[in-house]
């Protein structure tokens, strides 16, 4: 199980509602994920639930744990702002944290991410917050009081995979809280490696939306995740630059 803020999950793989063709096909593709946790952009959504046109319709609470976030939001002030209306249409105490710094990268404004996290801790939110993958920023935001941090792979919907797997592994061997990688996934090869670093989960949304086959996508992500989970915990041989043998060399026929 993975425990964040006092809640346990069975999944390690959470999911967003952004980008599908249909409502019913994001219903289907996050079905096939598996995923418990699923990501609401407040800003971007009509939060009325009986609006058959709107996601949360179709994302029954008593079924999804949705976790409102922030996306959208390019100062402390709205992020503060965006949580606090969630909260008031309804969502719990927890929010994914994002604080957008430049328009063209998608970035984090990293020290209006840190702002936001201080006040929104004291309010009594349980705050996941989107990072860079810069390990003084993750311990402080820790320190700060986040239940976890979530460092990119590269950037959002750039598809690239993770970039700096070092910098990923370093993070979660220094952080107490759970490391949830978010951004740049594009392929279950990719969240396999992610899931390989040792961190706690993955959350993804374009992989899954655009592409062609979204239900089949999610299948294979749901299971990239789960695979690169078991090889972390079974640990990988150690990489060698001769060769071997696999086979014993001793008591060999003549």
């Amino acid at each position: 199980m993975l425990q964040i803020g006092g809640v346990d999950f069975r999944s390690r793989l959470m999911v967003g509602t952004g980008k599908y063709r249909t409502n019913a096909e994001m219903v289907e593709a996050i079905s096939a994920s598996g995923a418990d946790v699923v990501t609401v952009a407040v800003r971007r959504v009509n939060l009325d639930r009986r609006e058959e046109s709107g996601i949360l319709h179709h994302l029954p609470p008593e079924k999804f744990f949705l976790l409102s976030n922030t996306a959208g939001c390019y100062s402390a002030d709205e992020a503060i702002r965006y949580a606090r209306l969630a909260r008031e249409a309804g969502f719990n105490d927890f929010v994914k944290l994002e604080v957008i710094g430049d328009q063209a990268t998608l970035l984090p404004d990293t020290a209006g991410l840190l702002e936001a996290t201080k006040v929104l801790v004291a309010e009594g939110f349980k705050v996941l917050a989107y990072t860079n993958d810069d390990l003084i920023m993750a311990l402080r935001l820790e320190d700060a009081g986040a239940v976890a941090v979530m460092p990119l792979a590269s950037p959002i919907g750039s598809g690239l995979g993770m970039i700096n797997p070092y910098f990923i592994r370093t993070i979660k061997s220094r952080l107490s809280v759970p490391v949830i990688v978010d951004a740049g996934v594009g392929t279950a090869s990719d969240a396999c490696l992610v899931m390989e670093q040792g961190v706690d989960g993955i959350l993804m949304n374009t992989a899954l939306a655009e592409a062609t086959d979204p239900v089949r996508m999610a299948h294979a992500m749901r299971l990239g995740v789960e695979a690169g989970r078991a090889a972390y915990l079974a640990g990988r041989m150690p990489r060698r630059e001769v060769a071997i043998p696999s086979s014993p060399t001793t008591g060999m026929l003549d």
